[in-house]
């Protein structure tokens, strides 16, 4: 008997062994992942991914005989000095092991580079990681069933009867029979009663109009003007809507303090945020809000690389985003997350604001609202509090899904990222 495994495995690589490669350079791999990143757009980062890792990695594991147990003879080609049974002194100066220094003719090993699916994308970088709140996750995961559209079929009740339809099935049957027209009969009627009120009366043409009219009434009687074969019904058909769906608030301030790169620190968490909402949802939608001391929804461009700057007002943002809400995302439907990210620097006097929304509105409906305070590296130890920071502080104290972090480098985010959806911390 032969056993055949003909599932798709990658490059003639059996999947098994993929399986275990993926193991052994886990780590290596998570960290070749988390430097592709940088250069992809928030809603282009799930996807499969080219990585390259040291070829260390790719060694084999080998077995061999232990030099220290069992007899061993050996035969070296071209001995002209020894003998079996003579003993070889140990060479002075050790032997010639492996160094660490460069080659001198340039020879060694390339990296080696090779192509993640999506799904093992996700597994490697987010196998320690989910999503907090998942009590409502578990709900949502259900699919509806729903009734849309699938067609049209010849049978079913005449409410579902498409009469639009159904006239021009007939139509079409009626001309390619060549079924006459009532005026057409009727225009031969005239000509008939006209032929008999003639003097004198030419009966050959009477009896041929007859004939013509009888002929066209008997095919009018056959040829149906509605078939059964003309008849069609609307079709529905239940199919499962799935309702794991998500959309997400990209909530940045864009003031002349928020500099380029803070603006790419707040791009880099944005989209491991992303990438995560798509482990668990079908359906991810984005929505970007830049605000200066005004907020508009903007896409995606002008979110990271818009040149306008102004004062700050952060509520203008968090109202922007209550609108959308309102207007597209009900939170019956719809799993809403929220990050926003600042350097900290706020009006004064919005501050009461920004807390009362957070507070009464957009909390209670959020799955989740992390916030990052971008910074500059010199500044990041500066035990003074911003006023977002010190505002937001007594808000994380009252709600458990809501988090803040302040972060300074691109190597700062991962490690904040994986501290906010820590396994670990999160009560399914």
């Amino acid at each position: 008997m032969q056993i055949v495994d003909r599932r798709l495995n990658p490059k003639s690589k059996s999947l098994g062994n993929r399986q275990r490669f993926l193991r052994r350079a886990k780590a290596e791999i998570r960290d070749a992942i988390k430097d592709s990143l940088k250069n992809r757009k928030v809603s282009e980062a799930e996807g499969s991914e080219k990585v390259t890792i040291r070829s260390k990695s790719l060694r084999e594991p080998s077995f061999s005989m232990s030099r220290n147990t069992g007899k061993r003879d050996y035969v070296l080609p071209g001995n002209e000095e020894y003998k079996v049974g003579d003993e070889i002194p140990k060479p002075q100066g050790g032997g010639g092991g492996r160094g660490n220094q460069g080659s001198p003719d340039g020879e060694g090993q390339d990296e080696f580079t090779f192509t993640l699916t999506k799904e093992e994308f996700l597994d490697l970088f987010f196998d320690d990681l989910k999503l907090p709140n998942l009590i409502k996750i578990k709900l949502k995961d259900l699919k509806a069933p729903k009734t849309a559209r699938a067609g049209f079929t010849t049978d079913g009740p005449p409410a579902r009867l498409n009469h639009a339809r159904t006239m021009r099935k007939s139509l079409g049957r009626r001309l390619a029979l060549r079924r006459p027209s009532l005026s057409a009969i009727e225009e031969l009627e005239e000509e008939l009663a006209a032929a008999e009120e003639e003097t004198p009366r030419d009966e050959e043409k009477i009896t041929a109009l007859k004939l013509k009219i009888e002929h066209k009434q008997r095919i009018r009687r056959t040829i149906a003007y509605i078939d059964p074969i003309d008849l069609q019904y609307n079709r529905f058909d239940r199919v499962p809507k799935p309702t794991t769906q998500a959309v997400m608030f990209c909530l940045m301030d864009a003031s002349a303090s928020m500099t380029e790169p803070l603006k790419d620190l707040a791009k880099r968490f944005f989209m491991l945020l992303h990438v995560f909402l798509m482990r668990y949802y079908r359906e991810v939608h984005i929505v970007f809000i830049r605000h200066t001391s005004t907020a508009a929804e903007v896409d995606e461009e002008t979110f990271f690389r818009g040149t306008e700057t102004g004062g700050t007002v952060i509520s203008t943002a968090l109202e922007e985003m209550l609108n959308v809400v309102k207007a597209r995302y009900s939170p019956a439907d719809w799993n809403i997350y929220a990050a926003q990210a600042s350097d900290g620097d706020n009006f004064h006097d919005d501050m009461p604001r920004c807390m009362q929304l957070l507070d009464k509105e957009i909390l209670p409906i959020c799955q989740y609202f992390a916030y990052i305070e971008t910074t500059h590296a010199e500044r990041f130890n500066d035990v003074q509090e911003t006023p977002v920071w010190h505002g937001y502080a007594e808000t994380a104290k009252r709600f458990k899904h809501f988090a803040m972090r302040r972060v300074s480098s691109p190597e700062d985010i991962y490690p904040v990222f994986h501290e906010l959806f820590s396994a670990s911390d999160k009560a399914a």
